[in-house]
């Protein structure tokens, strides 16, 4: 796929943003120019949208150096210097151009595409929420959070002579060496114990930040703010209250029957937590693949046979070096695809170290990778930028359309452990998810609540929703910080019931695809196309699924997975 980047008519070409003045006169000039036509609205629009990508690119090259390499002083004070110095600055010029906007005549959404419409309604939502106060308040938040992936980067075990990241090393709780097992557990837990008052002290000055900016913008906690800040304008707080409940009903018992098949195969009655990785039926960990290089070739190979764009579109960031694949000291933890708007080309981040979920965190991550290129053309900086709900249904339903083709790194028997493993973690991470959102309703709700308060709401948040079959003796205060390690709670609050959400939607498009393959890819592909040219239930309807999360429509997929998963019995 050749790829060319579209020439600059607003922004000099090969512009360096050293510093807020360098592009200061841009800025002057959006908010400064005339606009006395419908022409003039339009180019304005389009410059507007170049200097938008621009900064994005910017920003997001500074974000991917520094979580590759978080002891890299260089990588961080370069993109501290944009969340400080340089985003404050231009921040009251978008609220001034978003007024602009506004105020035009040839503005009106009347009678313009749907696209525009959905534009036109997110920059009146800015608008709503622009305090000026609150400029230095964002900027500090933003510095603060990125704290979360230095702390959580720099966690390591030592093991046999060996350094070894958190992610390494929970390879290890996989193995049927029981005594192994317990001695990582317990090397992981002491290290992460080391910076359980760290994060709960950064944790709270980030929600005491997060509630004054909401104080600021006229809202009573930060949860509404955020709400109205994430466009969720498809569905209500209400309706998230509602997945909690369908999850609890409809998913934890169906959970608590997999945990316990288990426990019987294992001659126990209860768990201990080193043992939840463990397969029972006595088999050493799936490992896919050795390296990073190895897993990207297979997983090239897969999508090309799902859909021979699918592969090009991988096989091209390969070839432009987007990707960085490999676990190593140092690094961020988790894994992501960031949209990379001028270029058009995402870069795919991730902490591979040879286990299955390796595997499916690379394929999910080509899904928004997919999801970038499909969109790449669209007019507006704006249409590209996605909700998550749409974004996440992209990466989640690519999970499940490639789990038939990952025969290419297994034989027979490994490919079938592979997918029932794949259905079973769909069915333990909806809880999870469920209960971190829960918590963070709580959280922002109650914004004076006190360490303690808050450890035992997550406990008994545990309770709700958990299976309840592990014994945490001795290890009471790693299941109280187990949240800790929710990097979507320092980093990205509220990103994260989205993965629920759009899971939802993708065992939709799988369960479509098992019935006409190639029209259930066609209409994905369509989906994707739109970018957020659509409203999110219109987006799913072009997939091919329904945008809902009611206890029946919940009860009919978990109903669905749990005859999936006893084909593999």
């Amino acid at each position: 796929m050749k790829i060319e980047k579209s020439p600059r008519t607003f922004v000099t070409e090969g512009l360096e943003i050293k510093s807020w003045e360098s592009i200061q006169p841009y800025f002057e000039s959006l908010t400064h120019r005339p606009i006395t036509s419908e022409a003039d609205f339009q180019q304005w629009l389009k410059d507007r949208s170049e200097l938008d990508a621009i900064l994005e690119e910017d920003a997001a090259w500074r974000y991917i150096r520094m979580t590759i390499d978080t002891s890299n002083a260089a990588h961080s004070e370069a993109y501290k210097q944009f969340v400080t110095e340089i985003q404050p600055q231009f921040a009251p010029y978008e609220d001034l151009l978003n007024k602009k906007m506004i105020a035009t005549p040839f503005a009106d959404p009347e009678g313009k595409s749907q696209a525009y419409r959905i534009y036109h309604r997110s920059v009146q939502s800015a608008l709503k929420l622009f305090r000026e106060e609150n400029i230095p308040l964002e900027a500090e938040m933003n510095e603060k959070s990125q704290e979360f992936g230095a702390i959580s980067g720099g966690q390591t075990i030592e093991h046999e002579g060996q350094t070894m990241t958190m992610q390494k090393a929970s390879l290890l709780l996989k193995e049927q060496d029981e005594q192994l097992r317990q001695l990582i557990f317990e090397k992981m837990s002491v290290r992460r114990m080391e910076d359980q008052k760290q994060l709960d002290a950064l944790y709270n000055q980030l929600i005491q930040l997060r509630h004054q900016i909401a104080v600021n913008a006229g809202f009573q906690n930060y949860r509404d703010y955020k709400f109205e800040a994430l466009g969720r304008f498809d569905y209500t707080k209400e309706d998230c209250f509602a997945f909690h409940q369908s999850i609890k009903s409809e998913i934890v018992p169906l959970v608590r029957q997999i945990q316990q098949k288990k426990l019987t195969k294992l001659g126990k009655t209860q768990f201990k937590p080193w043992d939840t990785e463990l397969d029972p039926n006595g088999l050493a960990p799936l490992k896919p693949f050795s390296n990073g290089q190895e897993m990207l070739a297979g997983s090239i190979r897969i999508l090309e046979k799902i859909d021979p764009y699918f592969g090009e579109c991988i096989t091209t960031m390969k070839e432009m070096e987007y990707l960085d694949l490999d676990s190593k000291q140092g690094k961020a933890p988790g894994g992501y695809n960031y949209p990379l708007y001028e270029i058009g080309v995402p870069f795919i981040f991730m902490n591979a170290v040879g286990a299955q979920r390796d595997l499916v965190t690379m394929v999910h991550e080509a899904g928004h990778a997919v999801h970038s290129f499909l969109s790449r053309d669209l007019e507006l900086t704006g249409y590209k930028n996605l909700p998550s709900e749409v974004a996440e249904l992209a990466s989640m339903s690519m999970e499940l359309l490639t789990m038939n083709e990952w025969s290419e790194f297994y034989n027979e028997a490994d490919h079938k452990r592979a997918q029932k493993d794949q259905l079973e973690t769909i069915l333990t991470i909806l809880p999870w998810i469920a209960q971190i959102d829960e918590f963070q309703h709580w959280v922002y709700e109650h914004p004076q609540h006190t360490v303690e308060e808050r450890t035992e709401k997550w406990l008994n948040l545990g309770k709700e929703y958990g299976a309840n079959l592990t014994d945490w003796t001795g290890f009471e205060n790693v299941r109280a910080s187990s949240w800790q390690r929710q990097m979507h709670l320092f980093e990205v609050p509220f990103y994260y019931i989205e993965y629920g959400f759009a899971q939802l939607g993708a065992i939709g498009v799988w369960k479509k695809s098992l019935e006409n393959s190639e029209q259930a890819i066609e209409k994905y592909k369509s989906a994707l196309e739109l970018g957020y040219t659509k409203s999110i239930p219109e987006i799913y309807e072009t997939a091919g699924v329904s945008f809902q999360f009611s206890q029946s429509y919940i009860k009919e997929i978990a109903d669905f997975l749990q005859l999936e998963l006893n084909k593999f019995e």
